[in-house]
């Protein structure tokens, strides 16, 4: 029997650990290069190391690879860790802007890469704490 899309992790669709790698740098070079997300970069603060880490780790599990966040952090509970942060409709779409930008540069046009767009864009408007 043949696995289809959906019993194969978004994870392994899109190309595993390398991929995320690509996905992850592209991103965040994307908040530093993108002039409309210079607000949003600067919530990161001025060293990216470890919250470039973080977010891979959150990214692996998320799509169904290796439980790399939970053991570490914990549950999530991404919308109470970013309520300091005023996270409004405008850092909402910087923030896609970086992201969409970043899987359009590392992933190409693929279901797989289309479906993780709309589940992270999804994330995205949940973040929202502010009017």
């Amino acid at each position: 029997m043949s696995e289809t899309a959906a019993e194969i992790s978004i994870y392994d669709r899109i190309g595993g650990e390398n991929a995320l790698d690509r996905l992850v740098a592209a991103f965040y070079d994307n908040m530093d290069a993108l002039p409309h997300a210079a607000d949003v970069r600067e919530m990161h603060g001025p060293e990216l190391t470890e919250i470039r880490k973080v977010f891979k780790n959150y990214l692996t599990e998320w799509t169904g690879g290796p439980a790399l966040y939970s053991p570490v952090k914990g549950h999530p509970r991404l919308r109470q860790r970013h309520m300091p942060f005023p996270i409004d409709n405008g850092a909402r779409d910087a923030w896609m802007a970086c992201m969409t930008k970043a899987l359009d540069e590392t992933l190409g046009d693929t279901p797989a890469r289309r479906e993780l767009e709309g589940n992270i864009a999804k994330l995205a408007d949940w973040m929202r704490n502010r009017a």
